[in-house]
């Protein structure tokens, strides 16, 4: 099964609801050819020979041209040429072998190349810091690879995702079964053959709640190990909780006042709840004050009460099931003080409100760029929930938003949705198609220093 992937669209991820491409910044653009995958770096810019255009023999002025830089220049007789911009040339990446650690994620750290004589630097693909995020989660498995660009923003260069349902009968059996690890371990392959393909700088490869609760977890990821190349970490719900919300940070406008942050996943779903009525830091993990992490998600709460066939009692029930976890969060409270206020919203990242938004603005084919930062008025929720509660499967199957492996999972993450908005009730929810792959390379480069004024003049080189 095949998941719309986001990533490999969002060029430019740290903006909200588009992507962006810096004026005179090149490029990066994923190929294929036999052996890996390749990074090319585009731009037009070799210094051409100049030429001069004859025509005196049909009585036309002569005109000359000249090429600078890849730019055509052309001067009447006695005119003086113009200056052309120079811009950059087109280096074309290698391909380099990942070498394996015996920590978590890591890789050989990058190389740099000399800098060329001429007065012209050249940077090739492999000169950029490189980093990647591998979130396997207990319904997809996405992996995403990018360069720092602006402060606080990076490209992608490039992505995978894939449904692997690998929480399926975890909620019964307790473990993880045979042909859900066969699909996750195949889907791990090929993320890390991406991997070994290029020269990453840092990464950090994480597992969530399938593998955290499952009896056979750790074994399974012994298998990954040995199959697939890969040490992934099982990271705990504080910190699952933190990287949704590093994320998600430049979706929360400078004079927001406070958000419920929620990620609906496949086993669990986390709920942060950050305070920004005071001074606000570079980070906005910094300004949680209360977070929890249920132990249910879409795949969990379906296997439960069923996916494909759900009537209004059964949406029901499933509501009251979550609304009776989130009455035990002891810190839900906590924002009282700003719900009453325009300056509250909530602000979702996962399948489940993605998927409403898809279908709020009646998109022929899932598209992130309109999607990712998109605002839904508390009506328009009501009215989506209320319209996908009125399809049946197949219906539900047909929406090219939600399709065949969404299909059984997307009402269950709409009683989730449902039960958050009853504890804080807002006005607005804003739609976030990135998550704990965003906030895992954020805080990546952040840490590594990526964003500082030398290795920033290298990414938008």
């Amino acid at each position: 099964m095949t998941d719309r992937d986001t990533g490999a669209e969002a060029l430019e991820v740290g903006e909200s609801g588009k992507a962006v491409k810096p004026a005179g910044e090149a490029v990066f653009s994923v190929g294929h050819r036999s052996g890996g995958e390749q990074a090319r770096l585009s731009g037009n810019g070799k210094a051409g020979h100049a030429t001069h255009n004859e025509n005196a023999g049909n009585g036309k002025t002569r005109k000359r041209r000249k090429r600078r830089r890849g730019r055509k220049v052309f001067a009447r007789d006695g005119e003086a040429v113009a200056q052309a911009v120079p811009v950059p040339a087109e280096p074309v990446a290698t391909l380099s072998k990942h070498v394996p650690s015996n920590q978590p994620g890591a890789v050989e750290p990058t190389e740099t190349r000399p800098e060329p004589s001429g007065g012209v630097r050249r940077y090739y693909a492999n000169d950029l810091p490189v980093f990647a995020a591998l979130d396997l989660g207990t319904n997809n498995c996405r992996l995403l690879v990018a360069i720092p660009t602006r402060h606080g923003q990076f490209k992608v260069i490039d992505a995978f995702s894939r449904i692997v349902r690998l929480g399926e009968g975890l909620s019964t059996s307790g473990r993880l079964s045979g042909p859900a690890m066969d699909r996750a371990v195949e889907a791990l392959k090929i993320c890390g053959d991406k991997l070994r393909s290029r020269k990453i700088t840092r990464s950090r490869l994480i597992a969530t709640e399938a593998c955290r609760s499952a009896e056979n977890g750790a074994e399974f990821l012994e298998r990954v190990e040995r199959e697939a190349g890969l040490k992934l970490e099982i990271i705990d719900r504080r910190t699952e909780a933190r990287l949704a919300v590093s994320g998600c940070g430049s979706l929360v406008e400078r004079d927001t006042q406070g958000v419920v942050l929620f990620d609906i996943g496949g086993g669990s779903s986390e709920i942060a709840l950050i305070d920004l009525t005071k001074r606000r830091s570079g980070r906005l993990a910094n300004h949680i004050v209360s977070w929890t992490s249920l132990p249910v998600g879409v795949v969990s709460l379906a296997e439960r009460f069923g996916g494909k066939t759900v009537t209004r009692e059964v949406f029901t029930a499933m509501i009251d099931d979550v609304a009776s976890r989130l009455d035990a969060f002891e810190g839900r409270h906590r924002l009282n003080h700003v719900l009453a206020t325009p300056k509250f919203h909530l602000l979702g990242t996962s399948g489940t409100v993605t998927t409403l938004a898809g279908v709020h603005l009646d998109l022929d084919r899932y598209d992130r760029r309109r999607v990712d930062g998109l605002w839904m008025d508390s009506g328009s929720v009501d009215r989506m929930v209320e319209k996908l509660l009125g399809w049946d499967f197949q219906q539900r199957v047909a929406n090219p938003c939600i399709g065949a492996d969404r299909a059984d999972l997307v009402l269950a993450g709409c009683a989730i949705l449902e039960a958050i908005r009853a504890v804080w009730p807002a006005d607005r929810l804003r739609v976030a198609d990135r998550g704990l792959r965003e906030g895992i390379l954020s805080e990546l480069m952040a840490d590594d220093g990526a964003w500082q004024n030398g290795r920033q003049r290298v990414a938008r080189s």
